[in-house]
């Protein structure tokens, strides 16, 4: 195969595409959403069994179990596939809304209206999910997709492909708006990012290797965010209770995904109290703790031997595993100070009951979901009420957090006259 023309191929169709999906209509894009959930639901068992292929085959391969948690796809997890896709034809269709309309002294009116952004590109690894997800967000908001999955999960992504085809031809909308590669060649991605004439946006969601190189040498615009290094602060004013039960689902929910928790943060006051029921938590899961020396010596002197000294490197380190570092920090003056420092600005959470803290937490933190006295695994699309999300963004140009239809639009300049004339 010639990667350079086949890409070029793709991306031809997509732009060609992108046109009849900016012009669909709201109740083609839901039949469309709808019969792609029931072709899914439908061949659950043919998805679970390609994905079973490619779980064997990545466990030869020697994948990194952070990956092999991400790519494992569950009944469950089809199931939710259906449910994002239905999430997201309930939710209002952003396209041809018209919004800030005001008169001008000349007497013409002038506004906003939301569009599509046009062809978008999603390169991902591992996750299958995200075949639906993606393919389901662009269709709604009436882009055109070319979806690079990862190697480790062609046959499950390429199983997914088929049932949005379907879905798409039976909505009477091209198949082609969702595209998803077929070759497993490296240099597809190269092509990709640098076609801009066919590529309106690039989505990456995968490691901070990936990231990087999209970033390096894309000639197309990226949506992206490099790391998930994210806190949950204990404040002095937290509640027991509730400060025991948001560390621990942040970190121990999930260990390979990027809105787990990797340092908690906790008051000196409140460290005594906390932080030896926590040891045992993390100890009954575990979880390799790495500490600063405040800490350390309270975890020990409580009974948890077994704990390692936490280096500078380990405060700006994405885990993606078993492993928390914990700092005890004099107050909230501190924390602020050590998340935008340390952050990789992307979520970080505050338990405490006191409302001039929080609040002051969620201005001055510097990141793009902020959270009060819940969990930082509740960053994601779905739990946003999204349907789903494209990725997370860490930027702070167009879409910030997580990405769904609106991060998927743009909008253009309207003006109403009536004969009106410049003078």
């Amino acid at each position: 195969m010639d990667i350079k023309e086949y890409m070029q191929g793709v991306g031809r169709a997509a732009r060609q595409a992108s046109r009849a999906m900016a012009k669909a209509d709201s109740g083609a894009k839901n039949a469309a959403l709808e019969a792609i959930a029931i072709a899914i639901e439908r061949e659950a068992e043919r998805l679970l069994a390609a994905n079973a292929s490619d779980m064997k085959a990545a466990e030869a391969a020697g994948l990194e179990p952070a990956l092999l948690d991400r790519l494992a796809l569950t009944p469950k997890g089809v199931a939710a596939m259906a449910e994002g896709l239905r999430q997201i034809a309930k939710l209002p269709d952003p396209i041809g809304e018209m919004d800030d309309f005001s008169y001008r002294p000349s007497g013409i009116q002038v506004g906003k209206m939301r569009v599509p952004l046009g062809v978008v590109g999603i390169i991902y690894e591992a996750r299958p999910n995200v075949t639906a997800d993606a393919a389901g967000l662009c269709l709604k908001s009436g882009n055109a997709a070319i979806l690079r999955g990862g190697s480790e999960a062609v046959r499950a992504n390429q199983a997914i492909a088929e049932c949005v085809r379907e879905g798409l031809a039976r909505a009477g909308l091209p198949e082609l708006a969702v595209q998803v590669i077929e070759t497993t060649d490296r240099s597809a991605v190269g092509e990709l990012i640098t076609m801009p004439e066919y590529v309106d946006v690039i989505v990456p969601r995968g490691g901070k290797g990936l990231i990087e190189r999209i970033s390096r040498e894309a000639r197309v615009p990226v949506i992206k965010h490099l790391d998930g290094v994210c806190h949950v602060y204990i404040d002095d004013d937290a509640d027991l209770d509730k400060a025991v039960r948001i560390a621990d689902n942040a970190k121990t929910h999930r260990y390979g995904t990027c809105n787990t928790m990797e340092t908690l943060l906790v008051a000196q006051a409140m460290a005594p109290k906390v932080l030896p029921l926590l040891g045992r938590i993390y100890t009954e899961k575990r979880v390799e703790l790495r500490a600063c020396a405040a800490s350390r010596a309270l975890l020990q002197e409580a009974g948890f031997q077994d704990v390692a000294v936490a280096t500078e490197t380990d405060w700006h380190t994405e885990y993606l595993a078993p492993i928390l570092s914990i700092r005890i920090v004099p107050g909230m003056e501190e924390a602020i100070s050590h998340i935008n420092h340390y952050g990789s600005h992307h979520t970080d959470a505050i338990v405490t009951e006191n409302y001039s803290r929080a609040r002051r937490f969620l201005r001055e933190v510097d990141s793009a979901s902020v959270m009060v006295n819940a969990s930082t695994r509740f960053a994601d699309g779905f739990e946003y009420g999204l349907g789903a999300e494209i990725g997370i963004s860490t930027d702070k140009i167009h879409a910030r957090g997580p990405v769904g239809l609106q991060g998927l639009t743009s909008q253009k300049w309207v003006v109403l006259g009536d004969g009106h004339v410049r003078s």
